[in-house]
Formats: structure tokens, sequence, C-alpha cells
């Protein structure tokens, strides 16, 4: 039987190793607008100006990338309607709900604990004058 450090040496990708392709997917999930993409998707399919509004701060030019980024890898479909004017929907393929799953449980673990993260910066400020 292997141990996890065995088991995590046999797998064919390692994201610690400079060159592994599945570094730069794991940036395009974690990254602020990656998450903030996939979790809003989670809840169903959405038009571009529909996600924009959900993903509140992100730039038009940002959130295309981030689309772009994210439909490469195999996470996000778009999907074009020959409507006047088009139409364009965005939604999670499998690959992407089971991604945007994890994270919204990273998410809500997050939401769930920041009374705790604020106390601990507070005491950490305190504690070194930055206040």
């Amino acid at each position: 039987m292997m141990n996890a450090t065995e088991e995590q040496n046999s797998l064919p990708y390692d994201v610690f190793a400079k060159a592994c392709p599945s570094r730069g997917t794991l940036e395009h999930v974690t990254g602020r607008w990656g998450a903030l993409t996939l979790g809003a998707l989670q809840e169903g399919s959405l038009r571009f100006n529909e996600l924009r509004r959900r993903v509140d701060g992100v730039s038009e030019k940002m959130l295309s990338q981030t689309l772009q980024a994210l439909e490469r890898d195999g996470l996000v479909h778009r999907e074009a309607q020959p409507t006047n004017p088009p139409r364009v929907d965005y939604e999670l393929t499998p690959l992407g709900h089971e991604v945007a799953e994890r994270l919204l449980s990273l998410i809500h673990c997050v939401e769930g604990q920041m009374d705790s993260v604020l106390a601990a910066r507070e005491r950490y400020d305190t504690a070194r004058g930055t206040l």
C-alpha cells in the first residue's frame, strides 16, 4: 500500500513542479476572478453582463480574459445564440461543476470563519502597532 507521498509522486502531474501544466489551471481556478466566476456559474447559466454584475468589481476585460482561460481549460462552456443582437451564455462543464463545488466549500469555510480572521488581524496589528 502506498503512503500519501508515494501516491502523490505517482500522479502524472505535479502542480509543485515548475513546468507542470496543472499549475496554470490552478492559477486560473484559484485566482480572485476565476474562483468568483466559477462560484457564480455554479448557480446556473449566465450571460456576460449578468455574470459581471454577480462578480462585483470585475472589469469587462478581466472577466473576458478569465472566461477565455476557464473555457480553454474545459471548465466553462460558451454558447453563442444566433440571435439579433447576439446572445452569449456561459455555463459550467461537468469538470467545472466539480471544481466549483470544491471552491465553494473553501469559500463557505472562509466566510464562516471571518469573525476569527478579523479578530486575528486585529491581534496581529495591535501587537505590531500598525493600527
